[in-house]
């Protein structure tokens, strides 16, 4: 196991978002929503090994899109305090304008 540089924060809304769609995903096909998990936190982990890889859209949130399904994860990088930000777990079929929402 490896020690990341950067420490990580699940917003509220991105936990909200996480839960809400597993367990829509878990309830249309047994063992899919763990799909769903497993790509998410495998895009997480690439994201604290290296977060500045993924473009930046607005206001210095970064942009990661998941891989197999449609989601991107937005984040904000505090170097300072050495902390990743999820702000959201988003579907990218929803319109785009709320991914920015608080």
């Amino acid at each position: 196991m490896r020690d990341n540089l950067y420490g990580l924060i699940l917003s509220d809304r991105a936990s909200e978002e996480f839960e809400k769609d597993y367990e829509w995903y878990e309830g249309e096909h047994e063992g899919l929503g763990e799909r769903f998990a497993e790509a998410i936190q495998s895009k997480i982990e690439k994201i604290l090994e290296n977060p500045y890889h993924y473009k930046v859209t607005r206001k210095k949130q970064h942009e990661a899109v998941v891989e197999i399904f449609p989601y991107v994860i937005l984040y904000v990088v505090n170097e300072r305090a050495k902390e990743i930000l999820i702000a959201a777990i988003f579907h990218t079929s929803r319109d785009p304008k709320k991914k920015f929402r608080k």
